[in-house]
């Protein structure tokens, strides 16, 4: 250790490499008295060194205080659950004098964060409250108190810093939580708290208590919107009628990006050191650098908004008057430097050095970096593995403990191969260092650490992934979510929908009524058809209802009982009939077919693997399981991989594509465009270098010499991997031994580009990949004709892209271009067609002449297209202006804002797509979608720009082409058309046909018997069948609890959704109840063929489907045995004479007579 002063006035600690800084620190951190505080330099750092020191040191308490991830100045809010973690450390640390935070503890923050100014610490005092089973609490009282706080009411918990209320239920996402928690309440009492799924709704664990803290930095409190009114009108003067921002807050409502103001609304403000007066203090290396970088960008964005604002000095512009933002001075925010050091050197603080100085070359003690055993310097003549396990031996003699850092299934795949080869024992089950320290026999330990490097000094050596395989991305997977969670609910109705009767067509929904009969209360959905009549249909039975999907232009309601709609519905299932056969003998003769098996070669396919510079998600490796599965089966594979935009679907194809080349048959990638193309063609080079697999490019890229060329390689098999566009599909292109075809990006064929491809060869195996599929394919998949899997887990640190749509304004596009330009990033700006660059380029450089564009379309000439694209993506441009060109699979991390003009003029696909090319990186991205406000939007284009701005959760596109397929509808399997028979019948509906007639053609069977099985039972037993406004209270949620409830058919599946009832909505009502009795007699109905039941306090009539029963003669036994209680009427129904005066014996008595009928049956 060195006490040389550094520039900061800190104390030096030498050797503190990435890794070994969380070693260190933890002991600083073991001998501070008042708790520790270390800066890092940015939000990466932070998460790094976060994890680094809960694997040294588990007993230390991290409190995490993370910068904003919005920019200064910004018009948009931060994220909540950062907020929620910055909430979290301020009432944590406030709480540190009433000694609730016990020792040992650290609050790693980052330069961003320590030098913004914070609201003062004496808002925060006694704040943390506790909730414990048991305690009294006023509901009501409760509910206000979290508004206080900045919480927001929702009708369903998702995310930080909202609350929602059913009954006796409260859920709430708290602060500094990674998950919600569900309250139930006994009168005023706490009777439980759990925690709960998000996205499932369902309860999980229980917890004994809970600490509730607020959720906002600005609470808009009286005093604060007083205080804000305040300084507001004295920093700029009268306050316009168009200030949203002071009406807003003058009136108690929260606006988007208010905490950019946020000196306004308090007296005075501390800083993250306030709230740590007795805290010890350590730095980052190279800080003050981070220091000056932020208090420049800082400085920039003030600069760049004050310009446009003449209250702050700037110079009158009518072009950017349109929006008002008047920015508060830095000073009032932001520590300057002088400052920030000043309190830097009022604390005892150390600065981690990564370098060793002259006389600590020999202290054995200081960490040191490890070696690179992938580097060709450890001896080019030896084999690296050798070197690496000679050397792990030797540290071993030595006693000096290996830490193995791996994060990827296939680098640990490999690297447990080679021990075992080199006879290595090491420790599988290592959680963290104190496992290390413990162990007394074993000397080899695996474990995860995100570093990229290793370090070792005279106790220890960490090698990492990076030091034996070579460079790779600190990337961790997440953990797996559910596909399902992701594929969006289109089955949503609203007043006005058009929907479709299995047996009177096409109607429009007119909302829910509650009906009575016979003084009980039963729930209907409304159904007008043509002419003015009405149907009212039971919720019970909504099953025989279906949404007819959003194209409902021209679309004409069906009579009530007109012959009409049946025969549509006859004629279209025919064709159904005869197009599913189709679709099966196709999947029927790929799998009688024989294929070559793909068997990898383990070594060099782990080898390989390896070079993979990101950790694999949980659904990537898969998919990559199934792939490899498929191609080894020995049948033809036919699958579709749906990953989202960035995702890792490219990893799957590399696979693939490598264990075919290996086993001798040729790869053909099919791609959409000549970019894509160039740049599957460099990342497949790259990856097969130093491997006997030859790849080849065909596209326009590539001049006529050299495709002659690797047309004859082809052709004698010299090329393994080709990858190319259109040309591809030619008939000049002949294939040694095509084994394998990979599609990438399929929505852009069309279906006979398709079939081309597959006739190369009948029995290939075919890869197909996209983000969005199209509905024809997903609808393929969806009715069991393709395989799928799908990829929804999204990489770490990967955020969601921040999406507006808003009327073309020049204001924020220059904002948010000027913005990228400002953090070193790059900005794409797409136009629909080639006439509008020249028109839009010229705005641009009117609104920003200080920023540089090339612009690039698909009528350029190879050379240019290709030099612009090269020019941009080397950072020579700081806006690329671009036809949707862009679209397809571009990679370009430095891209992190894309403005998309005139975006009601593309397809949803299409903007989904183009979105994807932003926030491939850790940084936060923008999506503008700008409209011309003078043009009116037509329905589509509204509903299309909707959906996305509703899906900017990450791993939307499954869900996407969920919401295309209603949109657009889903067209014939096998025709070009994106819409076709849907209109006849709507979306659903022909979903379920196709369905029945795929596994109709599946089994050879007729599914006449099928459909005439299915009926729909209609019961009415005098109770009350509903869900009650007052249990569940919004009107889509109960919708879907009725389709869901109407679909049970087993008593299992009953009972697991009257337990999902009672834990997301409390006790079940009476009315509930009554409706899951329906639904079980229901069940029993379709199993004993009745269609109808009507029940009352002298018995119950029951009408057979058909006039038929499975068992006549059984039926007339057990008539004829029942002393003239049960008679047959001539009209063939069965009536049943019972006294049932009480409604629970009723019940009870038509599960009998059920029962008793079943048994006939069976």
């Amino acid at each position: 250790m060195d006490d040389k002063p550094f520039k900061l006035g800190c104390t030096s600690l030498s050797g503190a490499l990435e890794g070994a800084d969380a070693y260190i620190l933890s002991k600083i951190i073991r001998s501070s008295q008042g708790g520790h505080i270390h800066i890092v330099t940015d939000d990466v750092r932070l998460s790094v060194l976060s994890e680094s020191l809960n694997f040294f040191s588990p007993d230390i308490t991290i409190i995490k205080f993370p910068a904003w991830d919005s920019v200064p100045y910004d018009r948009v809010s931060p994220r909540s659950d950062l907020v929620g973690q910055r909430m979290d450390a301020f009432v944590r640390l406030a709480a540190v004098g009433d000694h609730k935070e016990a020792l040992p503890w650290v609050v790693i923050t980052t330069v961003a964060s320590a030098i913004q100014k914070t609201p003062p610490l004496k808002m925060f005092r006694g704040m943390l409250k506790t909730l414990s089973v048991g305690e009294e609490l006023e509901m009501k009282n409760f509910s206000s108190e979290l508004i206080n706080l900045g919480f927001v009411r929702n009708e369903q918990v998702m995310s930080t810093g909202e609350f929602a209320i059913r009954g006796s239920l409260f859920d709430i996402f708290l602060p500094g939580y990674n998950q919600p928690v569900r309250i139930d309440f006994f009168g005023n009492q706490i009777d439980s708290i759990k925690y709960f799924d998000p996205v499932s709704q369902r309860t999980r664990n229980k917890a004994k208590t809970i600490n509730i803290k607020p959720v906002s930095e600005v609470i808009l409190s009286k005093n604060a919107i007083e205080n804000f009114r305040i300084e507001y009108r004295k920093l700029f003067g009268s306050v316009s009628q168009s200030d949203e921002l002071y009406d807003f807050i003058s009136n108690g409502r929260s606006y988007p990006g208010m905490e950019h103001w946020l000196p306004l609304f308090y007296s005075n403000l501390d800083t993250i050191f306030s709230y740590t007066p007795n805290a010890s203090l350590s730095l980052d290396w190279n800080l003050e650098e981070s220091i000056d970088s932020r208090l420049n960008l800082i400085s920039e964005y003030f600069e760049s908004r004050r310009i446009l604002d003449p209250i702050s000095g700037g110079k009158k512009n009518k072009e950017f008057m349109g929006d008002i933002y008047h920015p508060i001075p830095p000073s009032m925010f932001f520590l300057d430097k002088s400052d920030f050091l000043k309190l830097i050197s009022e604390k005892q603080s150390f600065q981690f050095n990564p370098y060793i100085s002259h006389d600590e070359i020999d202290n054995k003690q200081i960490f040191r970096p490890g070696l690179m055993f992938s580097s060709s310097n450890i001896d080019d003549k030896d084999d690296k593995y050798h070197s690496l396990f000679q050397y792990i031996k030797k540290l071993s003699k030595e006693n000096i403990k290996v830490l193995i850092s791996l994060n990827t299934q296939s680098s640990l795949n490999t690297f447990i191969d080679l021990a075992r080869k080199y006879d290595l024992t090491i420790n599988k089950n290592t959680k963290n260092y104190f496992d290390v320290e413990k162990s007394t026999n074993n000397k080899i330990f695996l474990i995860t650490l995100p570093v990229k490097r290793g370090f070792e000094n005279d106790k220890i050596c960490v090698i990492t992934e990076e030091d034996i395989f070579g460079e790779r991305q600190g990337r961790r997977a997440y953990k797996k979510r559910k596909g399902d969670a992701f594929i969006s609910d289109v089955s949503q109705l609203h007043d006005g929908d058009l929907v479709v009767h299995i047996e009177h067509g096409i109607g429009r929904y007119n909302g829910l009524e509650a009906i009575n009969v016979g003084d009980a209360l039963h729930d209907c959905l409304k159904v007008l058809y043509n002419g003015a009549d009405r149907l009212f249909v039971p919720v019970e039975n909504i099953d025989v209802l279906s949404r007819f999907g959003s194209d409902s232009q021209g679309v004409a309601l069906d009579h009530l009982g007109g012959a009409a709609w049946q025969a549509r519905k006859s004629k279209l299932k025919e064709r159904i009939k005869d197009m599913a056969e189709q679709l099966i003998r196709i999947s029927a003769e790929r799998q009688i077919k024989e294929a070559e098996k793909l068997i990898p070669n383990y070594p060099l396919y782990n080898d390989f693997c390896s070079k993979f510079t990101f950790n694999e998600t949980e659904d990537q490796l898969q998919a990559i399981d199934e792939v490899i599965d498929d191609i080894g089966s020995g049948r033809p594979m036919d699958r579709l991989i749906c990953g989202d935009v960035g995702f890792g679907k490219t990893e799957v194809a590399l696979r693939a594509a490598f264990v075919a080349a290996l086993s001798g048959v040729q790869v053909a990638i099919v791609v959409p465009t000549t970019l894509l193309a160039r740049q599957h063609y460099l990342v497949f080079s790259q990856r097969c270098k130093g491997f006997p697999v030859n790849v080849a490019e065909l596209s326009r890229l590539v001049s006529q010499k050299k495709i002659n060329e690797v047309k004859n390689n082809l052709k004698d098999g010299k090329v393994n991997i080709i990858i190319g566009t259109h040309a591809l599909i030619s008939k000049s292109i002949e294939f040694a031994n095509l084994g394998l075809l990979i599609i990438d990006e399929e929505q852009h064929f069309g279906v006979s580009h398709k079939e081309r491809l597959k006739e190369l060869k009948s029995d290939v195996h075919v890869l197909t990949m996209t983000a969005t599929p199209i509905p024809r394919t997903l609808q393929m998949a969806l009715s069991g004709v393709r395989e799928l899997s799908l990829i929804a887990t999204p990489p770490v640190d990967r955020l969601a892209v921040r999406t507006f749509v808003l009327p073309f304004d020049r204001v924020v596009i220059r904002e948010a271009i000027m913005r990228e330009k400002y953090r070193g990033g790059q900005s794409f700006y797409v136009c629909p067609r080639i006439s509008d660059l020249e028109a839009v380029a010229k705005q641009i450089e009117e609104i920003m002449p200080e920023v540089s564009l090339v612009v690039a379309h698909g009528q350029m000439s190879s050379n240019d297209l290709e030099n612009a694209m090269t020019d941009f993506s080397s950072g020579k441009y700081d806006i690329l202006l671009a036809t949707n060109i862009i679209e397809s699979g571009l990679d370009l991390p430095k891209v992190n804002t894309i403005i998309i003009h005139r975006a009601d003029n593309f397809g949803l696909s299409q903007l989904y797509q183009l979105r994807g090319r932003v926030g491939r990186s850790n940084v936060r991205a923008y999506a503008y979608l700008t409209i011309n406000q003078n043009k009116k939007l037509t329905p589509g284009a509204q509903k299309r720009l909707n959906v996305m701005q509703t899906l900017d959760n990450i791993g939307a596109g499954f869900s996407l082409a969920s919401h295309d397929l209603d949109i657009r509808g889903a067209g014939n399997l096998l025709g070009e058309e994106q819409s076709g028979h849907i209109k006849e019948v709507g979306v659903e509906l022909y979903q379920k046909m196709l369905r029945e007639g795929v596994e109709a053609a599946r089994t050879d069977k007729s599914s006449k018997k099928k459909e005439e099985d299915e009926f729909s039972p209609q019961i009415n037993l005098g109770t009350s069948v509903l869900i009650p406004e007052t249990y569940v209270k919004d009107l889509g949620t109960r919708l879907t609890l009725y389709r869901r409830a109407a679909e049970l058919s087993r008593d299992d599946e009953i009972d697991d959704f009257s337990e999902e009832m009672l834990d997301r909505f409390g006790k079940l009502p009476t009315e509930v109840k009554n409706l899951l009795d329906i639904v079980k007699i229901k069940s029993l109905c379709r199993l004993t063929n009745i269609e109808k039941i009507e029940a009352g306090p002298k018995g119950t009539v029951l009408s057979l489907y058909k006039n038929a029963f499975p068992n006549p003669e059984g039926l007339i036994s057990f008539i004829s045995t029942s002393s003239d209680s049960i008679k047959v009427r001539s009209d063939h129904k069965i009536v049943v004479s019972r006294q049932w005066a009480d409604l629970n014996d009723r019940v009870d008595g038509v599960f009998v007579i059920l029962n008793q009928l079943l048994e006939i049956i069976e």
